[in-house]
């Protein structure tokens, strides 16, 4: 199966790798591809994007797998997430996850459907997300992330359920910060049977959003 991850975090937030470390790891692993979306606002995000960047000439041209730069947006009030969100693909995030309404968490409410409407790549962990708003992302093109971390966790049926029924997409993310944190395909496929999904569900779901993960190398 494709394996690749969209939601994860180095040394440059609260993660517990060196990008060099994080690629390695995942290639050991059989990763196609993986975007390091360590947690931003205004305060770090130029100095995350800036390092990725750095980074991604030498480990590109030695890694079978591919470090593609992205952010999360991670508890910023609603009215920020557009300005940032703008700012972080003018500044070379090439994939724009936000941290959305987990319920382990005190993420403001509001914050899915303001993602939702500034047009970030992924909304991750979006909790008891509405069906109103699952209709916004299907329409946006927003794809909406069930989660292998975690609590994070604990509401992806809820969220594979309204998507299914709704027509917006899904991606499997590990949201890792810590060597364990990052799933085989095995794993991979058993987050995605636990939000009700079929193992070809998950095998299809790779495979679709493989080309648009390609689009953002």
């Amino acid at each position: 199966m494709l394996m690749f991850d969209l939601h994860c975090h180095s040394l440059f937030s609260d993660g517990e790798l060196l990008l060099s470390e994080l690629v390695r790891r995942l290639e050991v692993k059989g990763y196609q591809a993986v975007c390091v979306t360590d947690h931003a606002d205004e305060s770090n995000i130029d100095f995350i994007l800036e390092g990725i960047h750095r980074a991604c000439g030498q480990i590109n041209r030695h890694s079978a797998t591919r470090l593609i730069p992205g952010i999360e947006l991670t508890h910023v009030h609603p009215k920020r997430i557009e300005p940032l969100t703008s700012k972080a693909r003018s500044s070379g995030a090439r994939i724009v996850v936000c941290h959305g309404e987990t319920i382990v968490e005190p993420v403001l409410p509001g914050t899915n459907r303001a993602a939702i409407e500034a047009g970030v790549d992924i909304l991750a962990h979006p909790g008891l997300i509405t069906e109103e708003e699952v209709a916004m992302a299907a329409s946006a093109g927003v794809l909406l992330e069930l989660s292998g971390r975690k609590g994070h966790s604990l509401t992806n049926g809820h969220v594979a359920s309204l998507a299914r029924s709704i027509g917006a997409r899904l991606v499997i993310n590990s949201d890792g910060h810590a060597p364990g944190d990052f799933m085989n395909a095995e794993y991979a496929r058993r987050v995605g049977i636990g939000a009700g999904l079929t193992p070809e569900d998950v095998e299809m779901l790779y495979e679709t959003n493989w080309a648009w993960v390609k689009e953002r190398f």
